[in-house]
């Protein structure tokens, strides 16, 4: 295969997410031949070239979270003459990555920006999912902070789009049982971790079934799709502004809730809910 020379500029890479035959030609021969590596993490971009067979002959700098604003000038200067490669440990760099410094900077200064693209747990979770993801949002790591992550959640209940997330091992239990109360234990889902390396697993089902299932355990990196909301979901707005309307006649809203649900698919439990973050986002 042929590779056209690489460009000056910045190039934005995508990395294997884990296995490294994912890698592209593209990103093996700018490994190889860029004038700067800028890698969130220096070891495993070395690591990642050593797997690839790749001797890098650039300088390698370190570009993570905390120190890429302070990177981004000098990388731009290095950019105006040479090939800087900017990459993330894994994935598409500024998908929850480092990235973003570089790429704002080199539009400010007129300095070309193009991308190798490849491996991205996004649509890689989407894609084996088995949900209809046609239409679908990417939030980054859910809240972390409870308060915050209930509202991001009751934000979800009338969103048609599925929405793809990602969350830390420690945090992926109470978040799909917090996501089960708000969203309904039967709202589809699908947890999918260690994508693309030898104990990839993906387990579909409800987020009541998730939640449970969660509780022993969930190990590695986690990517999260849970549907978007079905047409009796999305008309639960209608139902809140009825329940109101009886609350506003003096009925208790646990009665309000109770009579409105009767008939549809929706439970009590879940139109109070609705009834309440509806209520406390007006307040």
């Amino acid at each position: 295969m042929r590779l056209e020379p690489l460009p000056r500029g910045i190039i934005l890479a995508a990395t294997p997410l884990g296995n490294v035959g994912d890698a592209s030609a593209r990103l093996i021969q700018a490994l190889a031949h860029a004038d700067v590596v800028a890698a969130e993490d220096t070891r495993r971009a070395r690591s990642l070239a050593q797997a690839l067979g790749v001797e890098i002959t650039g300088k390698v700098v370190s570009n993570f979270d905390h120190n890429e604003s302070e990177r981004a000038a000098g990388l731009i200067e290095s950019a105006r003459t040479g090939t800087v490669l900017v990459i993330s440990d894994a994935g598409m760099p500024l998908v929850s990555d480092p990235g973003h410094s570089i790429v704002a900077a080199a539009a400010e200064s007129g300095v070309p920006v193009t991308c190798f693209p490849g491996p991205s747990a996004v649509p890689t979770a989407l894609a084996l999912s088995g949900m209809g993801v046609g239409q679908f949002i990417f939030d980054g790591f859910a809240p972390r902070k409870s308060g915050a992550r209930t509202k991001w959640l009751e934000s979800l209940m009338s969103e048609k789009r599925a929405v793809a997330f990602f969350e830390s091992p420690h945090r992926i239990a109470s978040t799909l049982s917090l996501a089960a109360r708000v969203l309904g234990e039967q709202r589809q889902a699908a947890v999918c971790r260690e994508l693309t390396k030898r104990f990839e697993e993906v387990k579909r089902g409800g987020l009541g079934e998730l939640a449970q299932w969660a509780q022993e355990g969930v190990r590695g990196e986690i990517t999260v799709v849970i549907a978007g909301a079905s047409q009796a979901e999305s008309r639960e707005e209608d139902l809140v502004d009825r329940v109101r309307e009886l609350v506003a006649a003096g009925v208790r809203a646990k009665d309000a809730c109770k009579k409105v649900a009767e008939g549809t698919s929706v439970s009590n439990r879940e139109l109070y809910n609705a009834y309440l973050a509806a209520a406390n986002s007006v307040e």
